[in-house]
């Protein structure tokens, strides 16, 4: 598996894309409708992602550690799209300053495409 597009890596059981709200990429399976566009994808129904912050280094690998509350809990994380035609709407629901814009689907950063 790899990279398909400039924006698109190729997983097993589906694709992932980077996401510029969480700034981390994200993956959407196979069992969602996809129109087959690797430049300009649109996927049905919405992508919802949730978990815990992570902390990336500089090559995009997960350190190990979350993004803390001031109370020292793991922050929560919510990222919740529809992509269409190479675009993300981001729903008012994520827990991101992107929350309720629509922004271009962005080219894979460095350290996700192929070398």
């Amino acid at each position: 598996m790899g990279q398909i597009s400039n924006k698109l890596r190729r997983l097993e059981s589906g694709y992932t894309w980077y996401c510029p709200g969480c700034q981390e990429p994200h993956v959407v399976y196979d069992s969602w409708n996809f129109n087959g566009n690797f430049e300009s994808p649109t996927w049905q129904p919405s992508i919802l992602v949730t978990g815990k912050k992570c902390i990336y280094d500089a090559n995009g690998k997960w350190t190990g550690e979350w993004e803390r509350n001031p109370d020292g809990t793991a922050k929560d994380m919510r990222c919740h799209t529809f992509i269409t035609d190479g675009m993300i709407q981001f729903l008012p629901d994520c827990t991101h300053a992107l929350a309720g814009q629509t922004v271009p689907l962005p080219p894979l950063p460095d350290w996700l495409r192929d070398k």
